[in-house]
């Protein structure tokens, strides 16, 4: 590829293949000016730290929030969330903290990162997500001495856009877990899908949302059968990330334990489960993943979290994969094993993409944003 290419185009045209340079210098012209009318050589990245004033450490769920979220709250249309796992004694399952960071901003220094939301329920997880009628919802699975001998079953919070506890939803089937999440959001109505770590499910909450509450209306489980295992580095391994398609109707489910992504049909409309769904992805590059999200040019991107098929040549990716299962790209986000877990995208109204990042070794957030060509 020709670096007089601008960033954008490079970026989609080539399945995101340029974010491995992104992450070193960026070799891609980008669509900014300088003052003089050159373009500019630097792509638009920032680093910023997950630590808030608390301590907490382990940066897990990343969400944006979404284009429409009303005003007057904490947090804006464009601003990155994102989930802490561990206290401040980096103690696995305890930590309680969402913190916000606007990219307009000025990034965050350890221990500086703005608190929207401290739980009394500990071990926030990767569940993270934003409605855009106003509310953020978060999954925990908490332990009380960093190990599996002490998980439990944990719940799924709704928070209103002041940051302030609407809801705390618990089940022992369909909320046995809540390790991540995906959103269907129509606005006034809504599916999000949580999958369940310990009892090793996929599950739908159909909810209806107005200005002042969120309403669960059902609960499903649509689909059972991913094997889930204690882990001495993770805790436990089960199924993780989830990426839903709005085209098809279908929802990816990134299964660490197994190694392997599979994809549920008709997920917003299921009314039982089906046993993993059909396998998409199992390639040898899979290192245990984790977050799972659906990139603009269709493509699927997951977090290598290398609890499984570790290889030090290899830590930390982020993977890029066709729906049809054929491998695209794969970069690092730290030089360690274990540094990837939490992954967002989002394409705005203007057609600009913005792709987020946490690195759980250095409790960095990082957000990548692409203007529209």
């Amino acid at each position: 590829m020709r670096a007089q290419r601008s960033l954008a185009h490079a970026l989609r045209g080539s399945a995101l293949a340029g974010l491995s340079l992104l992450a070193a210098i960026g070799t891609f012209t980008g669509t900014a000016t300088a003052a003089g009318g050159t373009p500019a050589f630097i792509p638009k990245l920032i680093n910023s730290s997950t630590i808030p004033p608390s301590g907490d450490v382990n940066p897990y769920g990343v969400a944006f929030v979404p284009e429409g979220f009303p005003g007057g709250g904490a947090i804006n249309p464009g601003d990155v969330l994102v989930s802490n796992f561990n206290n401040s004694g980096n103690t696995q399952g305890t930590g309680t903290t969402i913190i916000a960071f606007s990219p307009g901003g000025t990034p965050a220094v350890p221990n500086s990162a703005n608190t929207f939301f401290t739980s009394t329920l500990p071990g926030l997880s990767t569940a993270l997500g934003a409605l855009r009628g106003g509310f953020v919802l978060v999954g925990n699975v908490p332990t009380t001495d960093g190990t599996f001998n002490t998980i439990g079953q944990g719940a799924l919070q709704v928070i209103d856009r002041r940051g302030r506890l609407i809801h705390t939803w618990k089940d022992p089937v369909v909320l046995d877990g809540p390790w991540d999440l995906a959103l269907d959001d129509d606005g006034a109505l809504a599916h999000i899908f949580v999958s369940n770590v310990l009892n090793g499910s996929v599950s739908r909450l159909d909810v209806a949302v107005t200005p002042g509450d969120v309403t669960l209306l059902h609960k499903t489980t649509i689909a059972t059968g991913y094997t889930v295992m204690p882990n001495q580095a993770a805790v436990v391994l089960g199924p993780t990330g989830l990426a839903f398609d709005e085209t098809s109707g279908t929802l990816y489910v990134a299964s660490t334990a197994d190694n392997a992504i599979y994809a549920v049909a008709h997920a917003s409309t299921a009314g039982g489960p089906v046993v993993r769904g059909s396998l998409v992805f199992a390639d040898s590059r899979l290192r245990g993943p984790l977050a799972l999200r659906l990139a603009p040019n269709g493509d699927l991107l997951t977090a290598n979290g290398d609890a499984v098929n570790a290889d030090a040549a290899h830590p930390s990716e982020i993977v890029e994969f066709t729906k049809g299962g054929a491998f695209v790209r794969e970069y690092n986000v730290d030089a360690s094993q274990g540094g990837a877990f939490g992954i967002d995208t989002v394409t705005d109204s203007d057609g600009g993409f913005n792709f987020a990042v946490v690195d759980d070794v250095t409790n960095n957030l990082s957000v990548y944003r692409l203007p529209p060509e």
